[in-house]
């Protein structure tokens, strides 16, 4: 039994809920997304409130329930609040500044990185050493996040690289002699 697919799921006022079969819709202040069930998982909206239970008690049914059960609560989530990503750079030299709506950084290399986001994602860099991701929906946002971090990876001698606000680098010994 899935302990997370079995809490409901209470739909804000803010937000529009609907159910065309498999697929679920929500609308809400920031806009609008859609998730399709999988087969083997019903999903059930009583009132201002959504239930995710799986077809059959099989193995298949029962590892979707709560996979299927986040996925509405990220929709939900999406589209009243949306999602947000802060990434900093450090390292000498390093910096970050929008071009138009790319974004261009200095990473160390011998050319600037410039990275345009996808629709539906905004990247901003208040500052020469912050940049932020947002959009609302989560997964492209943190797949965004993850893309302009890959760029330069936090290394563990100097603590050089492009990392998330709050994430610990562990740093490691340089040679002895």
């Amino acid at each position: 039994m899935s302990r997370i697919g079995k809490k409901p799921i209470v739909i804000p006022s803010a937000v529009n809920l609907t159910q065309e079969g498999q697929k679920i819709i929500a609308k809400g202040p920031k806009g609008e997304l859609n998730f399709i069930l999988p087969e083997g998982i019903i999903g059930k909206i009583e009132g201002d409130i959504f239930t995710v239970n799986p077809a059959v008690e099989n193995k298949s049914g029962v590892s979707l329930w709560g996979m299927c059960r986040s996925m509405v609560a990220n929709l939900i989530e999406g589209v009243t609040n949306g999602y947000k990503k802060e990434l900093e750079l450090k390292g000498v030299g390093y910096r970050a500044q929008m071009k138009g709506s790319m974004l261009s950084m200095q990473l160390g290399f011998s050319h600037d990185v410039e990275y345009t986001a996808p629709q539906g994602v905004t990247v901003t860099a208040p500052k020469p050493t912050s940049v932020i991701v947002e959009g609302i929906d989560k997964q492209k946002v943190g797949q965004v996040a993850a893309i302009i971090r890959s760029y330069r990876k936090p290394e563990p001698y100097k603590g050089k690289g492009v990392r998330y606000v709050g994430e610990y680098v562990r740093s490691k010994e340089g040679k002895k002699k």
